[in-house]
């Protein structure tokens, strides 16, 4: 069952991961392109701006779930390596329990944001209800909490190979070729 749950959330990871990444490389893109239309074309588009903020909040929220559960956020460890060992569990409890209530916090906030915003456009993007820019807040943010849960009943999962990119690794060195 462990083995299960833990497959289940190594593809969330990755999905996560790929939306964030996805979310990055277009927004790369959008940028640029609004400015070579302002600058070169001379007539500026009214979409890369708004679509651009977009995809920030989905990197931002997607890739924040995939950082907790990689372990790959910033932390200040002194207080904890000043401590004893069954002070320093205590004080990962609540730092998972502070982190399942900000999480928390943010996902109902969020969705209510979402909910509440619905009926209103975006000026730019009349098509697009403003509720949708705002759904990576709540969805990112229930993933973190399912991260979190899952820190909580099986451990940190930092080290598990997917986490640190090393799941489809070969081991062989590469090295390079000789001319």
């Amino acid at each position: 069952m462990r083995d299960t749950i833990l497959r289940w959330m190594d593809r969330l990871y990755l999905l996560c991961m790929w939306i964030a990444g996805i979310g990055i490389v277009a927004m790369s893109l959008v940028i640029p392109w609004g400015v070579f239309a302002r600058y070169v074309l001379g007539s500026g588009s009214q979409w890369p701006e708004p679509v651009a903020i977009m995809l920030m909040t989905v990197f931002t929220f997607f890739g924040a779930a995939v950082t907790y559960r990689a372990a790959g956020h910033i932390a200040v460890e002194t207080l904890t390596q000043a401590v004893s060992a069954a002070w320093r569990r205590r004080l990962e409890v609540a730092s998972d329990l502070l982190m399942l209530a900000l999480s928390a916090f943010m996902a109902i906030w969020g969705l209510k944001l979402v909910v509440q915003t619905m009926g209103q456009t975006l000026s730019d993007l009349p098509w697009l209800p403003v509720g949708i820019s705002y759904l990576p807040l709540p969805l990112g943010s229930l993933i973190t909490i399912v991260f979190i849960v899952e820190k909580i009943v099986f451990g940190p999962q930092h080290e598990r190979p997917i986490c640190r990119l090393e799941h489809h690794l070969d081991e062989t060195p590469v090295t390079a070729p000789e001319f």
